[in-house]
């Protein structure tokens, strides 16, 4: 993020929504510089000569859409984070398989605008502090951080996963399971079955009975898919002596 505020760039080739989108982010002090393309192509040619923090996308325009240019910008190296603001719902699950920060339905409100701003700021600081090992979540409206180490295992809920923590408590964040395998594996986190990960330093037990697998954490059992159980048990090994994960 800029020192001077996030610059962002909007596009939608409705020019009355261009206009209202780009007033109501002027308005939040998190944003700095608003750059307005009434056209995805145009975007995309904005994206290539100059950097942005983020970019607030419409969904069906003419030409190149929007779900299209967020294929591309995926390709990016350094892809800005997409919000997506439309007036069309059915789209939803379209964009958070595009890993999307957030979905905004048209007309859209300032409070709602200032939650997508916060979640992009959020991001934002968790990249800049790569490794760190506090995780942001949310309940009731307050944000705490939670140590990584106090997270037992992590369930699969559809888009979202929920973590479990050693107190008992589970908190669900807007991040796939596949996602949190891939930035949690160098941590401990291995996935033993489609829909689990597990903190490797919490497995306390590897039970087998009658050909099905499971590992206790804590108070809890969690099964493990027959196609996970070598792997699990070698990497515990590797572990126990002192070997890498």
């Amino acid at each position: 993020m800029n020192r001077g505020g996030l610059r962002v760039l909007v596009v939608d080739d409705e020019q009355p929504a261009l206009d209202e989108l780009a007033f109501l982010l002027g308005g939040d002090d998190r944003i700095g510089e608003i750059v307005c393309c009434q056209s995805a192509t145009e975007g995309l040619r904005t994206l290539r000569e100059s950097d942005v923090d983020c970019v607030f996308l419409d969904i069906q325009m003419p030409g190149l859409s929007g779900l299209e240019l967020a294929e591309v910008l995926g390709r990016f190296k350094q892809a800005p984070p997409v919000v997506f603001v439309t007036a069309h719902e059915q789209h939803a699950v379209d964009a958070f398989d595009l890993d999307a920060v957030d979905y905004l339905l048209k007309p859209v409100g300032r409070e709602r605008l200032a939650e997508a701003i916060r979640r992009i700021v959020s991001g934002s600081d968790r990249s800049r502090t790569a490794g760190d090992t506090q995780v942001p979540v949310e309940r009731g409206g307050v944000t705490r951080f939670l140590d990584r180490g106090d997270i037992t295992h992590v369930e699969a809920h559809g888009d979202y996963a929920r973590l479990h923590t050693t107190a008992g408590e589970n908190y669900l964040v807007r991040v796939p399971l596949s996602t949190l395998e891939e930035e949690w594996r160098a941590d401990g986190f291995w996935r033993i079955h489609r829909s689990l990960l597990v903190s490797l330093g919490h497995v306390e037990e590897v039970r087998t009975e009658s050909g099905r697998t499971s590992v206790r954490v804590g108070d809890v059992e969690l099964p493990v898919a027959r196609r996970h159980t070598r792997e699990l048990r070698d990497v515990l090994v590797r572990r126990a002596s002192g070997g890498a994960s």
